[in-house]
């Protein structure tokens, strides 16, 4: 497969949320302004990228029996890494994310990714598929966050878009908008694509 088929396929085609439907959880948790979920749509990117270039590397040297606790151990250094700069450097953020970074451990997208793909391709394979995973699940992020931090207070990315006259939709900072949000794109996506597929 060509590298252009791994990162649209990993990225759109087979993407983790809309198609697999998993990483719900930071999907609906983190959703409620679009910085945190840049923040956190990076963070899931990084650690990808990182433990499937890892876990590649290291997949003929690890005994089966053992993989998927090496996959969690890898998988947890990085993070470590970015819940250390992330208190570090941005410790607002940090705090409104709270647990949900340190929860990218067990995130079953890159449990998902590692054991389905990194743990049987080329490293730079690998890193592709990594850097699609965590680019769609950005894009996600970004897709319901916009919508919530909108109507919700009125801005983006904390820029107020728009006026006064405008009246705040409390339910869109609230977990329900959320759900119902992603619940509706995930149907859009599978219906269109159902659709063009079997027309």
């Amino acid at each position: 497969m060509k590298r252009k088929d791994i990162f649209m396929n990993a990225a759109f085609r087979e993407n983790s949320v809309w198609k697999q439907i998993l990483g719900i959880c930071s999907s609906l948790a983190v959703t409620n302004l679009m910085l945190n979920s840049l923040i956190m749509g990076l963070g899931v990117t990084f650690s990808l990228i990182f433990a499937n270039l890892t876990i590649s590397a290291i997949r003929e040297y690890t005994p089966r029996s053992v993989r998927m606790m090496a996959q969690v151990l890898i998988i947890g250094a990085y993070v470590i890494i970015v819940d250390i700069y992330l208190r570090a450097n941005l410790p607002d953020v940090s705090k409104q994310l709270g647990p949900y970074v340190g929860l990218i451990i067990t995130n079953c997208i890159l449990m998902g990714r590692a054991e389905a793909f990194a743990a049987k391709n080329p490293p730079l394979d690998s890193v592709v598929d990594g850097i699609g995973a965590g680019l769609g699940y950005t894009l996600v992020l970004l897709a319901i966050s916009c919508v919530r931090e909108l109507f919700g207070f009125g801005s983006l990315f904390g820029i107020q878009i728009l006026g006064t006259w405008w009246i705040k939709w409390s339910i869109m900072v609230m977990a329900p908008s959320a759900f119902f949000l992603l619940a509706a794109m995930i149907w859009f996506i599978n219906d269109k694509y159902y659709k063009v597929k079997t027309s």
